[in-house]
């Protein structure tokens, strides 16, 4: 027994020993792959270490990831909430997605919408929209930064982030101070309301090319505008004098991006659009007396009439005539009557004298002491345009015109036809610019015969033909 408990404990000695020579071996093995790395990781070569840091990054963006879940908790209505988690480098952030869905159509496992019908397809759709731009900022992130965490991540999406602000926010923000601080100060609602249109029309322009609800301000390229261009002539099928709005709203909100520092560059610079505009109509001299001299039977529609040939002779647009009280009217040392007042569009004073037609509509009137000593009882704009339809019918006009081209009627019937020059018509319309008149005042042809008889004569008496 004793002579084979020594064979065994030679046998345990003998492998002890080869265990710890092999355990020595592995450590000083890798002890050196350590050096190795080390030494490789830490070299001075600049070219190396761009290699080192490249595969950290690689490294630690592997780690990204954004699921999506219902926060079943919170179920209204048979819907209950889609909420998004990002996980970066061990790091967490929730949000919103701002949808609910019912939770019989979400599938766990996928982290979507189940099934294929149209609910689930637009929801999925608009789950892959957060999922990429939620990347794209990550991406950018990563290669602006020596580190990227998942509430950096979703602060920059949701735009909170130094350097983010989103092109519709901006604009939001844009239309609720115009709201409060201008609109019956300095601007009319009918601006706000352009405005609004335009708005409109980005947002529907951002979901049509790019299935987007924002924009940040530094994705905004020449690309971009001149798609918005394409978009607005191709899709909504308007006019370049239509267009030249929406773009010009646009225009403003890179500018404020611009001068407020988010961007370096305006995607504008260089950019223009050739304006064309469509002739304005008006109505003729026998046009515009078959309108006074018809009989209209209803006199509502009467009233209507009349308001529009006020317009006809004065050159007030309907936000201007709407708000008209008789403290504007003023009596010059002459007796003759002047209009005093600021548009409501711009805020620009104009003048105007009141010609007979004029004078004696606002006597007429003044019989029936409005509320707010108005001049005249306004309607609502479409109602107007509505009456005017049927004055048209009765009158005998090939078209049916509306209050604003009355402004245009005393732009070219009234008095540049009849000789008064552009830069007074300028003042009494209240124009900023005298090449705004120019658009809106058509010289007509008759005007024109008359100007050419006159300098025939002159040209007769000067040259004449032997």
């Amino acid at each position: 027994m004793s002579g084979s408990a020594a064979r065994k404990g030679k046998v345990r000695k003998e492998l002890r020993y080869q265990i710890v020579t092999a355990a020595f071996s592995g450590l000083r093995f890798l002890r050196f792959v350590f050096q190795f790395l080390a030494s490789d990781f830490t070299t001075t070569n600049n070219s190396n270490e761009r290699i080192n840091n490249k595969v950290f990054r690689v490294m630690a963006r592997s780690t990204f990831k954004v699921l999506f879940y219902l926060k079943r908790q919170a179920e209204q209505n048979g819907k209950a909430p889609i909420m998004g988690r990002i996980t970066i480098n061990g790091t967490i952030s929730q949000f919103s997605c701002k949808m609910s869905v019912p939770p019989k159509l979400w599938d766990t496992k996928a982290n979507k919408a189940s099934g294929k019908s149209i609910v689930a397809q637009r929801i999925n759709e608009k789950l892959e929209n957060i999922k990429t731009n939620i990347g794209k900022h990550y991406q950018r992130i990563c290669d602006r930064d020596s580190y990227v965490t998942a509430e950096k991540v979703r602060n920059a999406w949701l735009g909170f982030g130094d350097g983010y602000q989103f092109l519709m926010k901006t604009f939001d923000d844009y239309l609720k101070e115009f709201a409060e601080k201008r609109v019956g100060k300095d601007r009319a609602e009918g601006t706000l309301v352009n405005y609004t249109r335009s708005r409109r029309y980005l947002a529907a322009f951002l979901q049509y090319e790019y299935k987007l609800e924002d924009i940040p301000f530094r994705e905004l390229k020449r690309e971009f505008i001149e798609k918005y261009v394409i978009y607005l002539s191709a899709v909504r099928h308007m006019l370049p004098g239509s267009i030249h709005t929406p773009v010009k709203k646009l225009k403003l909100m890179t500018y404020t991006a611009f001068k407020n520092g988010w961007i370096t560059s305006d995607p504008f610079t260089g950019f223009h659009i050739n304006v064309t505009y469509r002739d304005r109509r008006f109505l003729s001299e026998s046009e515009l007396q078959a309108v006074m001299r018809v009989y209209v039977p209803n006199y509502k529609t009467a009233i209507v009439r009349d308001i529009f040939v006020f317009c006809c002779f004065t050159g007030l647009a309907y936000a201007d005539v709407k708000k008209l009280t008789h403290d504007d009217i003023h009596t010059d040392e002459r007796d003759d009557l002047w209009i005093v007042d600021h548009r409501q569009k711009t805020g620009t004073q104009f003048r105007v004298k009141l010609l007979p037609v004029a004078k004696r509509l606002v006597e007429r009137y003044s019989r029936l002491r409005l509320p707010g000593n108005k001049v005249f009882p306004v309607k609502d704009r479409d109602s107007m345009n509505m009456s005017l339809r049927h004055v048209a019918r009765h009158a005998g006009l090939s078209f049916n015109p509306t209050m604003h081209e009355a402004r245009h009627t005393f732009s070219t019937t009234v008095t540049l036809s009849q000789g008064v020059p552009l830069e007074t018509v300028s003042k009494m319309l209240g124009h900023k610019h005298i090449t705004t008149t120019q658009i809106y005042a058509k010289i007509t042809n008759d005007k024109i015969g008359r100007d050419m008889d006159a300098l025939s004569q002159k040209i007769a008496e000067k040259f004449p033909i032997e």
